[in-house]
């Protein structure tokens, strides 16, 4: 069972994987597209209705920032759920236990009803009348559902697992019910530290997005410099949190405190991903404005809307990453407890041989991807550009 457990959370990340860049390539050549021939090439606005790739730059949206987040966390979702699991089967206390043997189902399960009741209070409560409320309401969501997640959490630990369970991987290690819980509030306050440092350096209302706006006075070399100083600096933060939590999980319940800290860290992901979606949905509400020949009174309420819907997606970009480091080395937990194994030594020369390549492994990767999106966009201008040309031709333009 617990073999098949491992296959549908490998399965979860492969289509993950297609659907995250596939939608990514998608959605960034359609922009890049209806950027360089509609809006440089023949000066027209943003979401103009006359530019063929508006139509596409909206779809792009939705397959790129709604469906591929959404599976990409979803991936992450999984295979961490899988790797607590099939740690949790070594356990002879906990496969006792029906209770404990569901703990890792039961933080997800409660993290959908706890992020319900958080976007009920957001929607009904925290009343938005004015542009200066929309980002403080979507950030109030992710802080409100760790608060609330915290205390549910420690129920759950105390009542789901017992008092005390064991792990024979190296040397039996003892751990006790309310170390789980350290171990899933570690993972929920540091994805809570990560979004909040994220939002701090893609927001407008902070100084690092006005240093970067004060740096393209002098031009676009210094601003590219300036950009990717803060983007270095931005992940200082979010490491240190990182390595802490997995330094804590680890300590107090070796691999089985890796897996339920990824899954703390997810536990809330059902507002990460509304918040993330927030800034689509509003940018695609904008381009139907433009297109439809609304009033300038309504696009500017969607470009508000768009602005903080920008910012806010860049904390589920955070929750994406920062999960995907635990549920890694969660995963790689669940291989070493299946196959007994009481350590990996990295200094031998081909794990470290490998070690190298698994870190050159995310810069081809990237490479590649880059320059499927360029291959793709230009396929897009040119297309474009023929579609003008028989626009005027015809006399449409």
């Amino acid at each position: 069972m617990y073999e098949a457990i491992a296959g549908y959370g490998l399965g979860g990340s492969s289509i993950a994987l297609f659907a995250r860049v596939g939608g990514g390539i998608y959605t960034k050549a359609a922009d890049v597209g209806a950027d360089l021939a509609g809006k440089v090439e023949e000066g027209l606005d943003e979401d103009d209705p006359r530019n063929p790739a508006t139509i596409a730059d909206n779809v792009g949206d939705n397959v790129g920032d709604i469906a591929g987040m959404g599976a990409d966390l979803f991936g992450s979702f999984a295979e961490s759920t899988c790797a607590a699991l099939v740690v949790a089967s070594t356990s002879p206390e906990i496969i006792l236990e029906t209770s404990a043997i569901f703990y890792p189902l039961l933080i997800s399960a409660s993290g959908i009803l706890v992020c319900i009741v958080t976007s009920v209070y957001a929607t009904n409560v925290m009343k938005v009348d004015e542009p200066a409320k929309i980002e403080k309401t979507l950030k109030w969501q992710l802080l409100i559902s760790t608060i609330v997640l915290t205390p549910v959490l420690y129920c759950l630990s105390i009542f789901a697992l017992p008092e005390t369970f064991t792990f024979n991987r190296n040397g039996e290690i003892e751990v006790e019910n309310w170390h789980a819980f350290l171990c899933c509030a570690s993972g929920l306050w540091s994805g809570m530290i990560i979004g909040a440092v994220t939002e701090y350096y893609t927001s407008h209302s902070y100084t690092p997005v006005r240093e970067v706006a004060e740096s393209c006075r002098t031009g676009a070399a210094t601003n590219i410099i300036y950009g990717l100083a803060l983007g270095y600096l931005s992940a200082i933060i979010p490491t240190l949190c990182l390595a802490f939590t997995i330094y804590l999980a680890f300590t107090l319940a070796d691999m089985y405190g890796i897996a339920i800290a990824a899954l703390g860290m997810l536990s809330n992901l059902a507002i990460g991903l509304a918040i993330d979606g927030y800034g689509p949905i509003a940018d695609n509400a904008g381009g139907m404005v433009e297109m439809v020949h609304l009033k300038k009174s309504i696009r500017d309420k969607t470009d508000a809307l768009d602005a903080a819907g920008n910012t806010t997606a860049a904390i589920g970009k955070g929750f994406a990453i920062g999960s995907a480091a635990l549920v890694s080395l969660a995963l790689f937990g669940a291989f070493i407890t299946r196959a007994g194994l009481s350590y990996v030594d990295i200094l031998a020369p081909l794990q470290f041989a490998g070690l190298l390549v698994g870190a050159m492994m995310p810069y081809a990767f990237s490479a590649l991807t880059m320059k499927s999106v360029g291959k793709a966009a230009n396929e897009m201008v040119i297309e474009v550009r023929r579609q003008f040309m028989e626009m005027k031709k015809n006399s449409l333009f």
